[in-house]
């Protein structure tokens, strides 16, 4: 069985940390560099960098703070925000990223997550899917959660499925930044949906929430303010979702 991962996420505006609520109000939370290399050194399983702004202002990640982080950190190391086409993707990888998360270009263009995934292979394709409710459903929103696609999240995660992604990182807007919990209802949704992995991302603020989020059938749990400002100890919370029957990896 294969162990759950914990990962630590690093929303970066303008070279900084930043931390928000449904994806509004951002406040600094320190330098990207400096948190990379903390979160690997202290047992967090993965590193998800996204420049949360650069789909917006149509700009391309910050090519030079990626390749930074990466040669400080040794775990595997996600990045996203600002990929529209092939050509960014490749170049992040060949910087030092382990895998892309794409998300309003993979909407805008699903033929991009089979491209990436038929040269680098489908581990190092993650599809960012940020959904909420919409009139008792749940939908897909694109550009920072700013635009409703009208897309309906079960049809959109099997679509990327089969496109060829390696996983999915799944946020609720309705959760995000609220500390109230992961939308177990999406998580739970989303499982009996698709066999790809699925990481849940939105709402994390004790260390039951990502025991729940596991028994949802998340096979990872992301958070990023509980981890920036010490609220959660990581492996504090591996050693409790262990004494709670979830394999996860413990350093010695």
């Amino acid at each position: 069985m294969l162990a759950k991962r914990i990962i630590a996420c690093l929303d970066v505006k303008n070279g900084r940390v930043v931390k928000g609520t449904r994806f509004e109000n951002l406040r600094d939370s320190g330098d990207p560099v400096e948190l990379g290399e903390f979160y690997s050194e202290i047992g967090v399983d993965e590193l998800v960098f996204l420049d949360i702004t650069a789909s917006v202002e149509k700009r391309r990640t910050m090519l030079e703070l990626v390749e930074r982080v990466a040669e400080r950190i040794d775990i595997p190391f996600t990045v996203g925000g600002g990929i529209h086409d092939f050509e960014t993707a490749a170049e992040l990888i060949l910087r030092g990223a382990d895998k892309v998360s794409i998300n309003t270009a993979a909407v805008e263009d699903p033929s991009l997550i089979t491209r990436i995934a038929e040269t680098f292979g489908s581990q190092a394709v993650v599809v960012a899917v940020d959904a909420k409710r919409v009139d008792g459903k749940f939908v897909v929103f694109t550009y920072s959660g700013k635009k409703n696609t009208g897309i309906l999240l079960e049809d959109w995660v099997r679509e990327v499925e089969r496109r060829g992604a390696g996983e999915i990182l799944l946020t609720s807007i309705d959760h995000d930044g609220t500390k109230a919990g992961y939308d177990l209802e999406m998580i739970s949704f989303v499982r009996n949906l698709v066999n790809i992995p699925i990481i849940a991302s939105g709402g994390a603020g004790e260390m039951e929430h990502f025991l729940e989020a596991f028994k949802a059938g998340a096979d990872a749990a992301l958070a990023a303010s509980v981890f920036h400002f010490r609220e959660i100890d990581v492996r504090s919370l591996k050693e409790y979702l262990r004494r709670n029957g979830v394999n996860v990896r413990l350093e010695v």
